[in-house]
C-alpha cells in the first residue's frame, strides 16, 4: 500500500478519534458565543461558553479540524443576571495568526467558525453603508446595482400634501432621501442624526470609502460614494426647509403602511409641522456638509451653508417648539423637548464653519453636561456630535478642544468601567429599543477617546462591543443582515417582507434587545427572558427586530474607524 496513503489516513485517525471534525451545523455552536465574523490580529479575543460547568478545557483549530493552534483552560464559573446564564470564558487573545478557524470545548463540540485577518470587517463595512442604497426613495433599484434585492421605485414624493399643522396648504416636492426605519417615513430629526455621524467619519477618515467602491449608480463620477450616498438623503433634507428658515418634521402617511414593497404602498403621504428640533438639526448637518462638500461642490456647499444659518435664526426666534402628533397621526414622533444638545451641536458646527463670533458665544455662555444615557441615544448623542467636530477641527490649545476633550475622556472611562462588570463585556445595562445603537454610540464615545489619547484600552473597548454586535451576546446572533453564521432572517423591514425573497436586505442592523417588549402581543418571546435575551428573529417585531438609521449611521462610523484604525497598526 502507498506510504504516503498510509501516512495521511493515520493522521486522519488519530484527529478524529481525539478530536471530532467540525460540525457548524451543530446546535452546540450556538453555546459558543464568539463574533461570528472574526477578528483584527491584535484584538483582544475572548469567547463566551454558555452552560459549561462541566467543561475545563478549550483548544482553537483550524476550519478544517486539521491542525490546533491553541490550547487552553476555561476560566471559572460567572453568574451574569442580566442575560440570565452561567457562563465559563476562553480568552484566547494570544493568536494573532491570520486565518481561518474554530473553537473546540471538550465535551461540547465546535464554534461557528471565524477569521483573523487585517481587515477582517471590511465587508461587513461596506455592506452597512451599501444598505442606505437600499433604502432610497424616489427611485427605482436596478437589479445592476441592487442584486436579488432590485425593485420598482415608490414614493415620487412630488405631490406631498401640506397638513393644516404644516401652516401651509396645497402641495409641495420632496424627492429623495433614505426610508428611515422599517417603514416609508422619512424624518429630518433622524436623517440629520444619521448623516451627522457618517458625515463625523469622512471628516475623519475622508479615504475610507473612495469613488466606485459601493457599486451604485454614481459610482465613477470622480466623487468618493460615501459622499454620493450622504447627497441623496441631504437633499431631500434641504428640501423641508420652508421659506421663512423653519423646517419641517416629517414626511409620512397618517397611519403606517402594510408590510409591502413601496411601489404597492400608496396611502397620502403629508408635511408635518416645523419643530425646534428638526431645525436645529438641519441647521447642524448643513453647516457639518458645508466642510465635507466643499471639494468637490462648492456650489452645494454654500447652498447648505445657507440653510444652516437660517435654520439657526429660525430656531433663535422659535426656542420652544416641540414636535407631537396631531390627531389620527400615529407614524413616528421622535419626541424630544430637552433642545440644549441641538442648540450645541449646531452652534459648533456653524462656528467651525464660518468662525462667526455669535457661535462661539453661545458655546461659552451655554455650556452642557456630557453624560450617555442607554435608550435615548438618538436624542442624547447631538452634542456629542458638535464635540466630535470641535476636537477634529480645532488646535489642542483652544479652550473648546481642551473642554470637548475633558467631556469625552470622563465619559469614555465611565464605559469603560461599566464594561468591566456587565455581562458580555459591553458598555450598556439597560436594554431599550434600539438597543443596539446604544452599544454603537458607546463604540463611538470610546473611538474618539482613542483618537485623542492613542490609549490602546479605548481602542480595545471598541473591539468588545463590536464583538457583542456580531454574536458573542445572550441570543448567539450576529445582529448585522447577511453577516455571520447566524443572522436575523425575518426583520421588521417593509420591502424585505414584501419582496418574496428568503434573505432580507443585507448589510442591516436589527434593532436588538429590548426588555420593554412593546410588541410582545403580537410575538412570541421566551418565557420571561433576561433584558439580553428580549429579542426574537420574527417579522411583526418592532420592537426589538426593526431597523433603523441611525443605529446603522453608529455601526457605519464604529466599522469604518476600525477598518482605518487597526490596518494603520499592521
Amino acid at each position: 500500500m502507498n506510504k504516503r496513503f498510509l501516512l495521511t489516513a493515520a493522521i486522519f485517525y488519530f484527529i478524529s478519534c481525539s478530536t471530532p471534525l467540525p460540525s457548524y451545523s451543530d446546535q452546540n455552536a450556538d453555546s459558543i458565543r464568539i463574533n461570528q465574523l472574526g477578528y483584527y490580529p491584535d484584538s483582544p479575543k475572548i469567547a463566551v461558553i454558555v452552560d459549561a460547568v462541566e467543561f475545563e478545557n478549550f483548544k482553537v483549530v483550524s476550519k478544517d479540524g486539521m491542525e490546533t493552534v491553541l490550547k487552553g483552560k476555561l476560566s471559572d464559573p460567572i453568574q451574569w443576571d442580566l442575560a440570565g446564564e452561567s457562563v465559563k470564558l476562553a480568552d484566547f487573545s494570544d493568536l494573532k495568526k491570520a486565518g481561518s478557524y474554530t473553537i473546540y470545548v471538550e465535551g461540547l463540540g465546535y464554534s461557528y467558525p471565524f477569521d483573523i485577518a487585517p481587515n477582517v470587517l471590511e465587508e461587513a463595512f461596506k455592506a452597512s453603508v451599501k444598505s442606505l442604497y437600499y433604502q432610497r426613495a424616489s427611485t427605482a433599484l436596478p437589479e445592476q446595482y441592487a442584486g436579488q434585492w432590485q425593485r420598482n421605485a415608490g414614493h415620487a414624493d412630488d405631490s406631498v400634501v401640506f397638513h393644516p399643522s404644516s401652516g401651509r396648504s396645497g402641495i409641495g416636492a420632496f424627492p429623495k432621501g433614505w426610508y428611515d426605519a422599517g417603514d416609508y417615513g422619512k424624518y429630518v430629526v433622524n436623517g440629520a442624526l444619521s448623516l451627522g455621524q457618517i458625515m463625523a467619519l469622512y471628516e475623519q477618515y475622508p479615504n475610507a470609502l473612495e469613488d466606485g467602491s459601493l457599486h451604485i449608480p454614481e459610482s465613477g463620477n470622480g466623487i468618493p460614494d460615501i459622499l454620493d450616498e450622504l447627497k441623496y438623503e441631504m437633499d431631500w433634507l434641504l428640501s423641508m426647509q420652508d421659506e421663512d428658515g423653519g423646517v419641517f418634521f416629517k414626511l409620512t402617511t397618517e397611519s403606517f403602511e402594510g408590510m409591502v414593497l413601496p411601489e404597492l404602498a400608496t396611502k397620502t403621504r403629508n408635511i408635518y409641522g416645523k419643530s425646534t428640533t428638526a431645525s436645529l438639526d438641519l441647521a447642524a448637518v448643513a453647516a457639518k456638509a458645508y466642510r465635507v462638500f466643499k471639494e468637490y461642490d462648492s456650489l452645494y456647499s454654500a447652498q447648505s451653508l445657507e440653510a444652516a444659518k437660517k435654520a439657526w435664526v429660525w430656531a433663535k426666534e422659535n426656542p420652544d417648539i416641540a414636535y407631537k402628533n396631531p390627531e389620527n397621526v400615529i407614524t413616528g414622533e421622535y419626541g424630544d423637548t430637552n433642545f440644549s444638545q441641538e442648540f450645541y451641536w449646531a452652534a459648533s458646527e456653524l462656528y467651525l464653519s464660518t468662525g462667526s463670533e455669535e457661535y462661539s458665544t453661545y458655546l461659552q455662555d451655554n455650556p452642557i453636561d456630557f453624560e450617555f444615557v442607554p435608550g435615548e441615544s438618538w436624542a442624547n448623542f447631538m452634542h456629542y456630535l458638535g464635540a466630535f467636530a470641535l476636537i477634529d477641527n480645532l488646535e489642542e490649545g483652544d479652550p473648546f478642544y481642551q473642554e470637548s476633550k475633558k467631556s469625552i475622556i470622563a465619559d469614555a472611562d465611565v464605559l469603560l468601567d461599566r464594561m468591566k462588570g456587565n455581562d458580555y463585556r459591553q458598555p450598556i445595562d439597560d436594554f431599550q429599543w434600539g438597543s443596539n445603537s446604544d452599544v454603537f454610540n458607546s463604540a463611538m464615545i470610546l473611538a474618539q477617546a482613542y483618537r485623542i489619547t492613542k490609549n490602546k484600552t479605548y481602542l480595545d473597548g471598541v473591539l468588545e462591543t463590536t464583538d457583542y454586535i456580531f454574536g458573542k451576546n445572550a441570543t448567539g446572533y450576529s445582529f448585522l443582515t447577511g453577516y455571520g453564521s447566524r443572522t436575523p432572517m425575518f426583520i421588521h423591514h417593509r420591502p424585505s417582507a414584501g419582496d418574496a425573497r428568503e434573505e432580507p436586505v443585507p448589510g442591516l442592523v436589527s434593532g436588538g434587545p429590548n426588555s420593554r417588549r412593546q410588541d410582545e402581543s403580537d410575538v412570541t418571546y421566551p418565557d420571561n427572558p433576561a433584558p439580553m435575551k428580549s429579542w426574537v428573529d420574527q417579522e411583526p417585531s418592532f420592537a426589538s427586530n426593526e431597523i433603523c438609521l441611525n443605529w446603522n449611521s453608529a455601526a457605519i462610523y464604529v466599522l469604518g474607524f476600525l477598518e482605518q484604525e487597526m490596518a494603520a497598526k499592521e
